[in-house]
């Protein structure tokens, strides 16, 4: 029977399914005897029955469905549609007395009469080692009364699809109809201080303890309105490193029943927060968190009456492994400096200045500017994945700007104080997010804006046979990619590059700018080839449904498709419109001039040999030849394609790539983005390994190169049977490389010992 309420010592870090990440780990506080203030969690199967038994499930979905998550001004207002619907929808009796039963029960807990609490949202797919969904839903503070606690458990529930929550979803592929809420009910501290802890450094994973804090609640430092004192302690002896005293405007207090922001008085702006006790007593509870989890951790800390509470723990998911050689951003040029303030997350960018004073105003902010804000917002997202590099006025290193700029892998330096001030619109800056400067012009020796990575820290490669490639989805993450050691690009889509244009690529063609289509094509492959070069960079041309490209300008006529993932796409899209493909090839042809002779040529979705043949025909009209000047393969994403490998080898490919998520799609009928059916998809199901054996061992006779670079590369079952099988490559996502490695080094490390065990 499902559980519908757990008080915190019913629950451990292993219920996130029910309690999501914010629930579970206050379970496994609790259990581990830190110091938390008592609640409970309305779990997750509340949240789903409300969905069911309102009929809400199914419009949400809907509603979803066909949204563009980049087109930020859609994404607000259908944000905006859902959440209202789930506020006025009136909660099942049922639900109301679970919900207030539980309320008056933590009141006798407690032993006092309508305890002030905090509800917090605990989505089940929150504070997982893999993702960070830092902010998406919301929180609310001194919430007192049973029919207050069940208003906002409902918002809570509603904030599920805050317009930040749906776009990083999006982007990180969680199905919107699998990821639930929890919602954490919990007493209320009034702190007189707090802030936020890291176990080791957030940044380089250096084993030191790293504390922020600031007078009140903690809703000042982890929103980024204050810049925090900073205090770095040694881990083992405890001894305080460093601190730095920031200035605190602002606090959060509670007056009159309400969660209030008022300034700080002057004696206390410029005082340091925590004493050296203090300071002890955090070090020892952050060690105990650490050791106990056995990886960092990311807490929130309040003290109360001169008592330490933790309120939250989350694993730091912004860290390589460091375990080898450190890949550093390059030195910027001992220029002008304009503003100073934290380096928050490293790297070096330049680009053009775009203040953001107000939300409306993120449309403004194009791929390679640099965004510059008071601080950033959770709604800021979908900008600040475009921006090349952030500046924020307020916030220290672990506030959103901080944490998020570290995942999105750019630059950020926060803390500035004037940086909205001091910089002009349009003007062209170096952020160096190091050291936490910020320089006049562009950096020493880049010629052009661009994102620059996340300092990263790769092993030393493990030596295979079967090589490991990286998937690229954004020209703007090349070095990042390239930095994992992969063996070159296993895919490069296309998708993006069109989409941040605005325009639909037929709009260029129609209106004679052919020229400037090519143009931006060729300086985003450029990005990624020369990152790589001389690696292989195997580009898949335009594979976009009618669905997605009906937002941009230009693509007011695309067809409505009942199945677009059936439909008008691929290679069977472009011989009908030749002339994008033709400028795709173009753009390739301007690289490969220029020397870029590792550029490699993939048609998606092909079912007959006649569509290669004629994409051929059309390369070399653009004056590219097929297998001299570049190499050029196919994906195999059909069945049809499985079945007669034989027929495009002779026809001549030089190697072909599965795309596991289509073929598993199209050859077990499953829709995987379907509730009803996901369950059945599977990659490993026996007709896809089938078709995929039957490919390698074809491609393999005539010497034709093999890889895969579907999601089914990254499962290391999957990955050891096409070792097996002799597949000549692996390309997996940046974050998986180095996994995927070591599948493949153990792998190859049997079949080696295997064969030595015959010859015995």
């Amino acid at each position: 029977m499902a559980k519908y309420v757990a008080f915190f010592e019913e629950l451990g870090k292993d219920d996130v399914g029910i309690a999501g990440g914010k629930g579970a780990n206050l379970g496994e506080l609790t259990q581990a005897g830190i110091p938390v203030p008592p609640g409970f969690v309305v779990t997750a199967a509340t949240y789903e029955k409300f969905m069911a038994d309102t009929g809400l499930q199914s419009v949400v979905m809907d509603m979803l469905e066909n949204l563009d998550v980049n087109d930020t001004k859609e994404l607000q207002r259908v944000s905006a549609e859902i959440k209202d619907i789930i506020t006025s929808t009136e909660i099942p009796e049922d639900i109301q007395t679970l919900i207030i039963e539980s309320y008056n029960a933590l009141c006798q807990r407690i032993g006092k009469d309508d305890v002030y609490v905090a509800i917090r949202s605990s989505a089940t797919a929150e504070d997982l080692p893999e993702a960070s969904f830092a902010g998406q839903q919301d929180t609310f503070l001194n919430i007192k009364g049973a029919e207050d606690v069940m208003e906002y458990v409902r918002k809570c529930w509603a904030s599920l699809f805050e317009a930040r929550a749906i776009f990083y979803r999006e982007e990180n592929n969680f199905d919107h109809s699998r990821v639930y809420i929890a919602v954490v009910v919990q007493e209320m501290v009034d702190a007189e201080k707090a802030g936020v802890m890291f176990t080791v450094h957030p940044s380089t994973g250096e084993d030191k303890i790293l504390i922020e804090g600031s007078w009140g609640l903690g809703e000042a430092v982890v929103s980024g309105s204050v810049t925090p004192d900073t205090y770095w302690v040694d881990k083992k002896t405890g001894k305080l490193l460093e601190f730095t005293v920031g200035e605190k405007n602002v606090m959060f207090t509670r007056e009159d029943g309400k969660t209030v922001k008022k300034e700080v008085p002057e004696e206390l702006r410029n005082r340091r927060v925590l004493s050296d006790e203090e300071i002890a007593a955090l070090n020892e509870m952050g060690k105990r968190i650490h050791e106990h989890y056995g990886y960092p951790q990311d807490t929130e800390w309040a003290i109360m009456d001169g008592k330490v509470y933790m309120l939250q723990s989350r694993p730091i998911t912004t860290l390589a492994e460091a375990t080898g050689e450190t890949v550093e951003a390059a030195e910027a040029e001992s220029g002008e400096v304009l503003v100073k303030g934290l380096g928050a997350s490293p790297g070096i960018a330049s680009g053009k200045v775009k203040i953001i004073r107000e939300i409306h105003e993120l449309d403004k902010i194009q791929v390679g500017d640099i965004l510059v804000t008071v601080m950033t917002t959770p709604d800021m997202v979908p900008a600040m994945k475009r921006a090349s590099g952030i500046i924020t006025d307020e916030g220290g290193v672990t506030c959103h700007a901080a944490i998020v700029s570290r995942e999105l892998g750019i630059p950020c330096v926060v803390g500035t104080g004037n940086a909205t001030q001091v910089l002009r619109e349009e003007q062209v800056v170096s952020i160096d997010g190091n050291r936490g400067l910020v320089y006049e012009g562009r950096v020493l020796g880049e010629e052009k804006a661009e994102a620059a990575p996340e300092t990263v820290t790769v092993e030393s490669p493990l030596l295979t046979v079967t090589e490991v490639k990286v998937n690229v989805s954004m020209p703007e993450a090349a070095r990042k990619a390239a930095a994992t050691g992969a063996d070159g690009v296993g895919l490069l889509r296309t998708e993006h590059m069109m989409l941040t244009t605005g325009l639909h690529p037929r709009k260029f063609i129609e209106e004679g700018r052919e020229d400037e289509l090519v143009r931006t094509l060729a300086e985003n492959i450029l990005k990624v080839a020369d990152e790589f070069y001389p690696r292989p960079v195997w580009y898949r041309t335009l594979d976009a449904p009618t669905d997605e490209f009906k937002t941009l300008e230009g693509g007011e006529n695309e067809p409505y498709e009942h199945n677009p993932m059936l439909g008008w796409r691929g290679i069977r899209r472009e011989l009908d419109e030749p002339e994008i493909l033709r400028a795709e090839f173009k753009a390739i042809k301007k690289l490969h001039d220029q020397g870029y002779t590792n550029i490699g040529i993939m048609i998606p979705l092909v079912q007959h040999p006649d569509e290669l043949r004629k994409a051929k025909e059309i390369a070399e009209e653009a004056g590219l030849k097929p297998h001299r000047d570049v190499e050029f393969g196919i994906m195999v994403e059909t069945p049809a394609a499985a079945l007669i490998i034989e027929d495009f080898i002779e026809v001549g490919v030089d190697f072909v790539s599965f795309g596991t998520n289509d073929l598993t799609q199209y050859t077990l009928a499953i829709d995987r983005n379907n509730e009803h059916v996901a369950d059945l998809y599977t990659e490993g199901h026996p007709a896809v390994l089938k078709l995929i054996e039957r490919v390698i061992r074809k491609c393999n006779e005539a010497g034709v190169k093999t890889s895969i670079c579907g999601q089914a590369g990254s499962i290391p079952r999957i990955v050891e049977k096409l070792v097996e099988l002799g597949i000549s490559s692996v390309s997996a996502n940046t974050d998986a490389v180095a996994e995927v490695r070591k599948t493949v080094a153990r792998a190859e490390q049997r079949l080696l010992l295997k064969a030595a065990r015959k010859l015995l």
